[in-house]
């Protein structure tokens, strides 16, 4: 038999630790080892028991959740944390970038039954070490505006992507192509989320679903009915937009 899951729930709310605890009980495999009020009571915990994913309220008094993930975040193989948060954009966004997975008050079923999921998948493929330096990178770019690395999340494994080495970015749906010198990546974010967390000295939006990184632009071409084309020194080409042909045009005459 697989051993259980083992999960620890911290939430200053009593409500809020009881709504999970009845909402994972639905879901076989995952043991409950305890649920603590407080940042102080999680670390008791954590040292008494041996805990594959906690549950961790970001928003509490005193001491917020981030906090104590900034501790664990230190260890090379900490547990895996789902955030839970009320909606606060640059913190989802910050999230997602890194491949961390939250939930949003009040709570969904289907997305815990998602956050559930991707949690198994990382303990059966062991990435307890892989999904450490996502954590220590996001509570690094805690101290920074603009993440070095992004977290790509794919079947249970996370990945560290350079930034610097993006050469340019297109939208696909809910998902980001992430084009780097050999290959191109598929990140599971929006192109507007993902632009709420670069450097805009290092990177341009050309289009709606085109961001390029600036020491990669190289000529402008018109074609037919107005519209506009980028090339870029690595090769690769993307539309323009006439929303953002006078920033482009500011970008290259600089």
């Amino acid at each position: 038999m697989t051993m259980p899951i083992r999960y620890l729930i911290v939430d200053d709310e009593e409500p809020g630790r009881i709504n999970l605890r009845l909402a994972l009980a639905d879901h076989g495999g995952w043991e409950l080892a305890d649920e603590c009020d407080g940042t102080a009571a999680a670390r008791a915990s954590l040292a008494r028991h041996d805990i594959d994913v906690v549950f961790l309220d970001v928003q509490m008094p005193g001491e917020t959740g981030l906090v104590l993930a900034r501790e664990l975040a230190r260890l090379r193989e900490p547990p895996l944390i789902v955030f839970v948060t009320a909606y606060s954009a640059h913190a989802v966004d910050a999230f997602e970038v890194h491949a961390l997975d939250y939930l949003l008050k009040p709570l969904d079923d289907a997305r815990l039954a998602q956050a559930v999921e991707r949690a198994a998948a990382m303990l059966r493929q062991r990435q307890r070490e892989a999904y450490g330096a996502a954590l220590r990178d996001y509570a690094r770019a805690d101290a920074s505006p603009y993440p070095e690395r992004i977290g790509v999340r794919s079947v249970g494994r996370i990945e560290q992507v350079v930034v610097d080495e993006i050469l340019w970015m297109e939208a696909a749906g809910n998902y980001v192509e992430l084009h780097l010198p050999a290959r191109t990546v598929l990140h599971r974010i929006t192109l507007n989320r993902l632009e709420a967390l670069l450097d805009p000295a290092r990177f341009l939006r050309v289009h709606r679903g085109a961001i390029v990184r600036r020491d990669q632009i190289a000529s402008l071409a018109t074609g037919g009915e107005g519209s506009h084309r980028l090339s870029l020194r690595c090769g690769g080409a993307v539309p323009v937009s006439g929303s953002y042909l006078a920033a482009l045009k500011a970008a290259m005459a600089g």
